[in-house]
């Protein structure tokens, strides 16, 4: 029988590490363990966990190795999601094509819902089954990119800038944190994994902030493009709220003329890594040309 290709290994080995690690809901509190597994398997692109795999198995890491991080970013991801539909964020009732956390089990459980959640990927990090050193270097990458130097510090610099004005450089230090933080983060475990050295890291994380930007612009774009239907969430919703977007900023041609101009940076930054870096590219790519 011949092999899945890797990313749709991968797909399957972090959707059974995320199904295994979700407490069930035959347990109680099962309202709560029911909220968080709605959060995380009602479906999403998956994009870090296989930036995860991808810089791993590019750099040389075993994949069994690479299956706690990126369980882990992604439910650190699920955690950002359902803090950032709250009527107090963004306050939107759709994700993923359904009802958001708190509109389906209510506020108070939405938040518990994503504390638990980030909770859990230290955990899973915690527990894997890789040398300490590393897992003392995956938590540390994550925990700095979820804090206040990451993405709930972009969160808030977001929240403070909306209805105001900003500049491109300030809207792309916002991103860098709340967008690009988690990003950079998938692909630093998956390389940490892998043993890079100091400059090959410098060169992925190159990458990764490219394709970070690159993956902002383009939801940015898809804001006013896309229905609600096609991106499973509310449509238009920058605009509604007043918020500053690369596409307000330096108008639609301009926005995907940088967009063009973040993927080939991110593909230049791979040159080292040769064929190896092919899934790589390819993320970058799709980051360029999805479509939800």
């Amino acid at each position: 029988m011949r092999a899945e290709p890797g990313p749709t290994r991968w797909l399957a080995r972090v959707e059974a590490k995320l199904e295994a690690a979700l407490p069930p809901v035959t347990a109680e509190p099962a309202h709560l363990h029911a909220a968080m597994r709605h959060a995380v398997l009602g479906g999403g692109k998956r994009l870090r966990p296989m930036l995860v795999y991808a810089a791993g198995v590019a750099t040389g890491a075993d994949e069994t190795t690479l299956d706690a991080p990126a369980a882990a970013v992604e439910l650190l991801h699920a955690f950002s999601l359902v803090h950032d539909d709250l009527p107090a964020m963004d306050d939107d009732a759709m994700r993923r094509g359904r009802p958001t956390v708190h509109v389906a089990f209510g506020e108070a459980t939405a938040i518990l819902a994503g504390d638990a959640l980030q909770a859990l990927a230290f955990e899973v990090l915690a527990d894997a089954d890789a040398p300490p050193d590393m897992r003392l270097d995956w938590l540390a990458t994550l925990a700095s990119a979820a804090g206040a130097a990451g993405m709930c510090g972009g969160q808030a610099m977001d929240m403070a800038a909306t209805g105001g004005e900003l500049e491109l450089d300030g809207l792309q230090r916002l991103h860098a944190l709340k967008t690009g933080a988690l990003i950079r983060a998938s692909v630093r475990m998956g390389a940490i994994a892998g043993g890079a050295d100091a400059g090959l890291l410098a060169r992925l994380d190159d990458y990764a902030a490219a394709v970070g930007l690159a993956f902002q612009i383009r939801d940015d774009i898809l804001d006013i493009e896309a229905s609600s239907e096609q991106l499973g969430k509310t449509a238009g919703k920058d605009a509604a709220q007043d918020k500053v977007t690369y596409v307000g900023l330096l108008g639609l041609d301009g926005a995907r003329r940088r967009l063009l101009r973040e993927a080939e940076k991110a593909r230049a930054a791979l040159g080292p890594l040769g064929a190896r870096a092919e899934v790589l590219r390819g993320l970058a790519d799709f980051t360029v040309a999805r479509t939800h």
